[in-house]
């Protein structure tokens, strides 16, 4: 995770406008009243930064750098009828959860969110959030009539840096694109799988199951 960069960019903003802030003030008890005009626009421009900052830190929570390709998440599955099964997600940060789902295929999607090339020497790096969990049909008719479900696969957070990207235009100087991306894979059987997300979007792989504990006999 590269949110700290943002809080340190916050931080030194911070800093510049209480600067400017004392600068104002010794200007307007000088009477210089253009020098602190103009001090006092300078720090509120510099506190407006550290409160964007601030706020994309916030924001970045949830989402993790990508470089090259990487595990998003482990699903073991395991059908329990027909076009139904469980679906046992577990997530790199230790966390792990269980869905019901509808369908006879498993499907993850993820935002991915690219900065411009220029944020990445300040180690900004594309970042991903996987979205949503659910099922799929083959047939096109079963999708449109059959029942089927939707999980998030969202961590709770202050702010989406998604819903700040589209509504601030100011962040379109840190934002090359925005997209989603999702793959999905056929589940007639026990099986496992790793979610991964690449510098092309996401892909799903199937992997050996892990053998079930050894329990060792009573003494």
């Amino acid at each position: 995770m590269f949110d700290w960069i943002f809080y340190i960019v916050a931080g030194g903003l911070a800093l510049l406008s209480l600067i400017f802030l004392v600068v104002a003030i010794r200007a307007l008890r000088g009477r210089h009243w253009i020098g602190s005009m103009g001090s006092g626009g300078t720090c509120a421009l510099f506190l407006a930064l550290a409160a964007l900052a601030a706020t994309l830190g916030f924001s970045t929570q949830g989402y993790r750098a990508l470089t090259l390709e990487e595990v998003a998440a482990t699903i073991t599955t395991v059908p329990t009828g027909e076009a139904e099964f469980q679906a046992f997600v577990e997530f790199p940060d230790g966390r792990d959860t269980t869905f019901h789902v509808l369908g006879e295929q498993l499907i993850v999607d993820a935002h991915i969110l690219k900065w411009h090339p220029w944020a990445n020497i300040l180690g900004i790096h594309t970042h991903y959030e996987l979205d949503r969990l659910g099922g799929r049909y083959s047939e096109i008719e079963d999708e449109r009539s059959r029942p089927r479900s939707l999980h998030s696969l969202k961590s709770d957070k202050p702010a989406d840096l998604f819903h700040l990207a589209r509504r601030y235009t100011l962040l379109a100087i840190l934002v090359d694109t925005e997209y989603g991306s999702a793959s999905y894979i056929r589940v007639d059987r026990p099986a496992r799988f790793e979610v991964r997300v690449s510098t092309t979007g996401l892909l799903i792989r199937e992997i050996s199951l892990q053998p079930p504990p050894v329990v060792p006999p009573d003494q």
